[in-house]
């Protein structure tokens, strides 16, 4: 009988882990004993075979991430924030970090081929210091990943027909290849209109309403940077939703709804996951028939903006929470703070894997508009070539 034995360290944060073994062999094993568990702890007895591997391994990493590093190749999306918490913390961070990275490659990959580098422009219009720093996030994203980004800054008296015009004129522009317009917008203008402005093929917000369509019936599309995020964590984390009972609270077209039109789409179209019964909650939802729903959730999405809306006794043991909400609030020695729709103390005890607010949906959010761009990049490349092809 060989012991594993983890060291953790209270209030630290694990990015990615690369966990190497003295053979491939004994790596192997140990992922064939480990891949289903849900909790690991401090000290993990193995029957491992002598002849593999004599003596004790030392694994300078917390059990969290240990069992998350042999789910998925090495490449660690958990860390842990305290050694007291049961559920795996997913970590966007680590997350976001990867997408970038694999962004980053492949626009080198083009630009050594010789094609110019991608475009986003962004609108903002006003000084919505939560929007601001979202346009903030953004722009450093697209700077890391070498595609340029282009912020173009609008006084909140504008009007719409002027905001229009300058939609108008991007759209007309060849090297742009993505368009967004953060919201919110000034109440003089229709959110809907300037949405629909911004030409399909480089709606990276996925926004308009063609887009909006094209999800909905299972075709390729924009899809709305938070829900793209969420599915991305999703997909990376190899999450099953077959079958699985998901609930969604929040029922906004541009965030809940793509998420659950998404989870309960059949996974032979376009999309790999799905086949989930979801079931949608909003505010009109009785506080008595929303217990009874997320009680019996196997995945539990939330965005409803409402601090502490979900606490431990609504949910199930196991369940995988996905915490989109974000609010600033004063805690009772004067401090603001951001915080999720989720009692994370109280709820991390029971769920097997959850996201943290902040870092959790948030960074890879912002990594999904950089995708969505390179994407719409791609699809602009494909087209001029086509056109270019029927002309010779």
């Amino acid at each position: 009988m060989a012991f594993l034995k983890i060291f953790g360290k209270a209030h630290s944060v694990t990015r990615v882990v690369e966990i190497h073994f003295q053979r491939h062999a004994i790596k192997k094993y140990l992922f064939q004993k480990l891949a289903n568990r849900r909790h690991f702890p401090k000290e993990l007895p193995l029957s491992l075979p002598r002849k593999l591997f004599p003596g004790p391994i030392l694994l300078p990493v917390s059990s969290y991430v240990l069992g998350a590093a042999f789910r998925h190749q090495s490449t660690c999306y958990f860390c842990t924030n305290s050694r007291h918490l049961k559920a795996l913390i997913i970590d966007g961070k680590a997350i976001a970090q990867d997408i970038k990275d694999e962004i980053k490659a492949e626009v080198e990959v083009f630009l050594d081929h010789g094609f110019r580098t991608p475009h986003l422009t962004v609108i903002l219009v006003g000084n919505d210091p939560a929007s601001v720093i979202y346009v903030r996030n953004k722009a450093k994203a697209a700077g890391y990943t070498g595609v340029t980004c282009e912020v173009l800054r609008l006084p909140d008296t504008v009007s719409e027909k002027a905001l229009l015009r300058e939609i108008e004129f991007l759209n007309s522009q060849p090297d742009v290849d993505g368009i967004l317009v953060q919201l919110p917008l000034p109440e003089h203008i229709s959110e809907r209109k300037v949405c629909d402005a911004v030409r399909p093929d480089r709606d990276v917000d996925g926004f308009n309403v063609l887009n909006v369509g094209r999800f909905c019936v299972n075709e390729d599309a924009f899809v709305p940077a938070t829900p793209s995020g969420v599915l991305e964590i999703i997909r990376r984390l190899d999450i099953d939703t077959f079958g699985k009972n998901a609930v969604v609270c929040g029922r906004s077209k541009i965030v809940g709804m793509p998420i659950a039109m998404h989870l309960h789409s059949s996974s032979k179209g376009n999309r790999g996951e799905g086949d989930a019964t979801t079931v949608i909650c909003h505010r009109n939802t009785p506080r008595e028939e929303l217990i009874k729903f997320t009680r019996a959730a196997d995945i539990l999405v939330t965005a409803t903006g409402v601090p502490g809306l979900i606490t431990a006794d609504m949910v199930s043991e196991g369940v995988i929470v996905i915490d989109i909400g974000i609010t600033r609030i004063t805690t009772k020695q004067g401090r603001t703070k951001l915080v999720g729709d989720v009692d994370y103390e109280g709820v991390s005890e029971k769920a097997s894997m959850i996201t943290p607010v902040p870092g959790g949906v948030g960074p890879v959010t912002v990594a999904m508009v950089i995708k969505n761009t390179l994407m719409a990049y791609k699809i602009g490349l494909q087209n001029y070539q086509s056109k270019e092809h029927h002309e010779k």
